[in-house]
């Protein structure tokens, strides 16, 4: 085996399930442990990318093989369906026994939803983009606890094929703030979902009812997860669902916030959008980011060929390059004036001028 490789599957093994590990020992120590996810993803991580620097690596066709060959990254990600159901459990019912502080109960509320935003949505967008049965049904199997399956289509048959232009509710616009986004991506992506589903329908010439309609279906399972809460742990635990799975569908948009901000593809003479280029997605190649998150931080490359699994993802110089990692640049969105100070500047001139 390469050394490179050998290296690139030690990181994996060593930071890939770190997320979950604080997210455990938040639930399991409480007090202000509770805040260890948080502490973690928001502090240790981005202290760690202002020091580890990453070259852009472009992979050999050999290593590309050996890469995808390798069982091992495959692994990885489906490891996390017991792991962030195990620790979600874990986490409910810790509450439901009562006796924490508010301190503790905020604690533990964000370190779940920090859980979900990485390793379940996170892991569920790599999954929903393979094209076995088994892979997209965990897909939604991660999707269902962040409350957000319709993710699954809205994703890959509307925003893949929009990205970058304003039909794309994903895609945040030039001077946009985070908290405006947030309520028109929810909304939009959901109004999405279920026009991308009746398009399917109509196609097959089948009814609303139709057990090809996956959005009832979402409905379903997604009443019966929350129905469940309430059983097991009462009121106070599904209204935690409620709040972990609003959290983690946040932390994703916010996510899509800053990958697409103020980005757009232009039109052609014949009236379409420009084919999607690495130009048309932000790119941040920060080691502990690209691990904790399984390569998406490249994710100039990510929309430029869809199909390409996580582990062959490669660094593009001509990408527009975010100022920091994933985490750094989340708590930058989350103060407008700041982010506009810091990230108008970067846009492409002709991008701005299309808007």
């Amino acid at each position: 085996i390469m050394p490179s490789l050998v290296g690139s599957e030690m990181c994996i093994r060593d930071s890939a399930y770190s997320i979950p590990f604080s997210a455990f020992l938040s639930v399991y120590f409480l007090g202000y442990f509770s805040f260890g996810a948080v502490f973690y993803a928001f502090v240790i991580i981005p202290l760690l990318e202002s020091i580890i620097k990453t070259p852009g690596k472009i992979y050999s066709e050999e290593e590309k093989s050996s890469r995808l060959s390798n069982i091992l990254f495959d692994l990885m990600l489906y490891g996390n369906l017991p792991i962030v159901f195990g620790i979600l459990g874990y986490g409910f019912y810790v509450i439901s026994l009562g006796g924490l502080s508010t301190m503790e109960t905020v604690g533990v509320v964000l370190s779940l939803g920090i859980l979900l935003a990485t390793n379940a949505i996170n892991v569920a967008h790599e999954l929903g983009h393979r094209k076995t049965r088994m892979e997209q049904m965990m897909s939604k199997a991660l999707l269902l606890p962040c409350l957000y399956m319709h993710f699954y289509l809205e994703h890959n048959f509307g925003h893949h094929k929009n990205v970058s232009t304003p039909e794309d509710p994903a895609t945040s616009k030039y001077n946009q703030s985070l908290y405006k986004f947030w309520i028109s991506s929810v909304l939009k992506q959901y109004r999405n979902a279920w026009a991308i589903q009746m398009s399917m329908l109509k196609k097959d010439n089948r009814s609303f009812f139709s057990i090809k309609n996956q959005m009832l279906f979402y409905l379903f399972f997604q009443g019966l997860y929350l129905t469940s809460l309430f059983y097991f742990f009462g009121s106070f635990g599904l209204a935690i669902g409620l709040i972990v799975g609003i959290i983690s569908f946040l932390f994703l948009e916010t996510i899509n916030y800053i990958e697409h901000y103020g980005l757009l593809r232009e039109k052609t003479k014949s009236g379409r959008y420009e084919r999607v280029q690495t130009k048309h997605s932000w790119n941040s190649n920060h080691l502990i980011g690209r691990i904790v998150l399984y390569e998406l931080t490249r994710h100039s490359d990510h929309h430029f060929i869809a199909s390409k699994k996580y582990q062959v993802l490669e660094h593009k110089d001509e990408s527009p390059q975010l100022p920091f990692g994933y985490p750094s640049c989340i708590m930058l969105a989350m103060l407008p004036p700041l982010w506009f100070h810091l990230m108008n500047p970067r846009v492409p001139k002709e991008m701005i001028a299309a808007a």
